[in-house]
């Protein structure tokens, strides 16, 4: 069991506040703070850190003997390297329309874009590794997020809502096929308008969303209809202050509008377009960077590609709903590179010392209060929030107790540890 000192990403969309407070930093801080890594990403690691202080780059020590720090079962079945990356993730502003690829695609991808020379780093590129990219998120405050196509006869009552007659002919296609391909065309359609009547189109659909929330807080019979959709009226106007003549905000108006309170959780699976909007969540996913981008963003667009591996099927939001059993509990997704556990101590069973998954490599990041992360009858460390240890293959009857009062940990693993 070490601790690590892991690196803060800076992106205009993060916070002041929450990571630099995670952390114990001044507040705000000097510039806006979007993600805390906690892994083995070979491009911003976590360190770990002895007893002397000496730093070791993670990535490093896990590619030096994979198989004492993953296990011989977890080194063997991701080729010795980390599956899994670990963040806190804090959005003041929000982030692109997206979605990830399957493994498929994102090899295909990956072969495809180098051997047509594309550098890695260059901005058209759209596959940085060969790997799929799943996440979950778990609030940590209030989350808001669009995910995942909405039923579409839902879809067609909140378009007509906003009365915007240049919306008309786009209303009709979705009404008379209200099905994944109506989607399809529908989006489609939207995501290639020329940029003319794009600048064109969304300030109508800004002055239809106006007069919905407008008609939404009258009296008359109107009201009820225009109400229920208040959330994605104003998530339009927002969106669309920000990136003024964007597709994007047009396509916000067919996604799940979500609003997560701290402890619910989503997964986002392949092909899965959503955006975060505001608030801040633990994320874990599988350790790739692979990012198909479909708008509320300047970077580069690869709209065919987007448009292969999208899933347009509709439903209600991916939502996980955790098991709990006494302090602990577990998130379950159909990822086989993670699993995500939360712990929480309050009230009567702060002094509890609850056992934590036995095997392969973890990760765990205390969140509230202190926490004593404890191996076997040897090694104690009082975590304090913001603190984090890794745990590998030979840290084992690894339990974890509150030091008082309230106390929250989370423990990231690999898909193949049980509990």
């Amino acid at each position: 069991m070490e601790l690590l000192d892991n690196p803060v990403r800076r992106y205009a969309w993060g916070s002041r506040t929450v990571i630099a407070g995670l952390r114990g930093k001044e507040v705000p801080s000097p510039h806006p703070e979007a993600e805390l890594w906690l892994g083995a990403h070979p491009g911003d690691p976590s360190y770990l850190v002895d007893a002397e202080g000496r730093r070791q780059s993670l990535f490093e020590e896990i590619s030096r003997d994979p198989v004492a720090r993953l296990g011989e079962g977890s080194a063997a079945r991701w080729g010795g390297r980390l599956p899994f990356l670990f963040k806190v993730l804090a959005a003041d502003e929000p982030l692109s329309l997206q979605a990830h690829p399957n493994a498929a695609d994102a090899a295909a991808g990956f072969a495809r874009e180098d051997a047509e020379g594309v550098p890695l780093d260059d901005a058209r590129r759209s596959y940085k590794d060969p790997n799929h990219k799943p996440e979950l998120v778990c609030a940590l405050t209030e989350f808001h997020a669009l995910t995942g196509f909405r039923e579409p006869a839902t879809t067609v009552r909140l378009l007509r809502e906003l009365r915007v007659p240049e919306l008309s002919g786009h209303v009709e296609l979705l009404a008379g096929q209200p099905d994944q391909h109506g989607l399809r065309a529908l989006f489609s359609t939207w995501i290639t308008l020329p940029q003319g009547v794009l600048d064109k189109l969304v300030p109508a659909v800004q002055v239809g969303c106006v007069s919905l929330l407008r008609r939404a807080s009258a009296s008359d019979p109107s009201a009820a209809a225009a109400a229920r959709f208040r959330a994605e009226a104003r998530t339009v106007l927002e969106l669309s202050e920000r990136y003024p003549g964007d597709a994007g905000v047009l396509a916000a108006l067919l996604l799940n509008r979500v609003t997560l309170a701290p402890g619910e959780a989503l997964f986002q699976d392949a092909g899965v377009l959503h955006a975060y909007l505001s608030g801040a969540c633990i994320e874990l996913m599988a350790n790739s960077d692979n990012v198909l981008r479909g708008g509320l963003t300047p970077k580069h667009v690869d709209v065919p590609e987007l448009l292969r591996v999208l899933h347009f099927g509709a439903g209600p939001a991916p939502h996980v709903t955790g098991v709990t059993d006494g302090a602990i509990t577990r998130y379950d997704t159909t990822a086989e590179e993670f699993r995500l556990w939360r712990l929480d101590w309050a009230g009567g069973n702060a002094g509890d010392m609850v056992s934590l998954p036995q095997a392969g490599p973890r990760i765990a990041l205390c969140t509230q209060g202190t926490v004593t992360v404890t191996v076997g009858s040897g090694r104690s460390i009082a975590l304090r929030r913001g603190d984090s240890v890794w745990l590998d293959a030979k840290d084992v009857e690894v339990k974890a107790a509150a030091v008082e009062g309230t106390a929250q940990l989370f423990l990231a693993a690999d898909g193949l540890v049980t509990q």
